[in-house]
């Protein structure tokens, strides 16, 4: 059934993306993961928060319905306080409460309307929303990545034509 296509590529996303954005933490220090170039930045570490403080809003509470309360502008002002370690824990938990919340929704729930920060959507919608957000995000990330420490994460590393033994034609 499509619904169940929907939820198990969204789990997928999500694991994989957090674990993209892990790989990113253990190549920062603390003083990098907090890093900005201006005021108006944000850092490794606030990205990290607001991703988790999304997911947390959108699909384990929105469409989960468990109670959450949220402190967006916090997880934009924070600069610092919170290692490595903190950053990878709380991704870790959240990662995990989601993918067990949509392991247990029920197929009939993604076509429930909700309301989050004033959008009135269905589950379904949410669930789409919070995965592209934390892509997009984890892309911001990688680039932070990259440019604090000039290495290449080799992501897509098995699609170089080195990695191939066959040629094109």
């Amino acid at each position: 059934m499509i619904h169940h296509l929907f939820l198990r590529f969204s789990r997928n996303k999500l694991e994989q993306l957090a674990s993209r954005i892990e790989a990113c933490l253990t190549k920062l220090s603390e003083e990098q993961i907090w890093a900005r170039s201006a005021q108006n930045q944000n850092a490794v570490g606030n990205l990290v928060l607001h991703v988790c403080g999304n997911v947390r809003q959108w699909i384990i509470a929105g469409a989960g319905g468990q109670s959450f309360q949220r402190d967006r502008d916090g997880e934009f002002a924070a600069r610092g306080g919170f290692t490595h370690a903190d950053l990878s824990s709380l991704l870790s938990s959240t990662i995990a409460q989601a993918t067990a919340t949509l392991d247990a929704l029920p197929p009939s729930r993604l076509e429930q309307e909700l309301e989050i920060q004033g959008y009135r959507m269905t589950v379904l919608e949410a669930i789409y929303h919070s995965v592209e957000h934390f892509s997009h995000h984890t892309g911001q990330i990688i680039f932070a990545t990259k440019l604090l420490t000039g290495e290449d994460l080799g992501f897509y590393r098995h699609l170089s034509r080195s990695a191939h033994s066959e040629k094109t034609p």
